[in-house]
């Protein structure tokens, strides 16, 4: 009577196992360990301010306003957001406004600050090339959406210029084969 298996059986039973735990993983960078934000706006990590859910709320064609969440992550260093402006293609007149403080590990809420008022060639639906830069002297662009002002973006823009005709919220009645249901 064998006690043992055979050296062969031994060695295919290990190399299974280690070939079952490598083919059974996902692998590397899962989807669930990566950052993701369900939101209509744009997020930018790179620098030491985050810059969360950039928007322009735009009630109407050519204007808007710029809303955002900074959030510095130094905690034993000040920051601020300096500038504002177009970039590439997309060229925008902005309001003057302070440079907007953030104290160590503290954030700011542009939508109950006061937003960045912006006029240019853009209207609700369209994304505006911006370049955002900071009291470091570091910028980043971001391909920032134009939003309507509805939902949780009522009230939220300034602007008030642009085209005479300010935009409707309301969702119209459907149409064709689908709308006896």
């Amino acid at each position: 009577m064998h006690l043992r298996p055979p050296a062969a059986r031994l060695l295919a039973a290990g190399g299974a196992l280690a070939l079952a735990t490598v083919l059974s993983s996902c692998g590397f960078n899962y989807a669930t360990d990566r950052v993701y934000t369900p939101a209509e706006g744009t997020n930018d990590r790179s620098t030491d301010v985050d810059v969360l859910g950039a928007v322009i709320v735009s009630g109407q064609d050519g204007s808007g306003t710029f809303i955002a969440t900074f959030s510095n992550n130094l905690q034993d260093k000040s920051s601020s957001v300096d500038s504002l402006e177009g970039a590439g293609d997309d060229t925008l007149e902005v309001d003057e406004f302070e440079p907007i403080e953030l104290q160590p590990g503290d954030m700011v809420n542009l939508a109950d600050e006061g937003g960045i008022v912006v006029r240019g060639d853009f209207g609700p639906g369209d994304f505006v090339h911006v370049l955002l830069t900071f009291g470091d002297g570091e910028s980043i662009e971001m391909d920032v959406p134009a939003t309507p002002p509805c939902d949780e973006y009522v009230g939220l823009d300034d602007s008030a210029e642009g085209s005479s005709e300010p935009y409707d919220c309301e969702i119209g009645e459907p149409v064709g084969e689908h709308a006896e249901h």
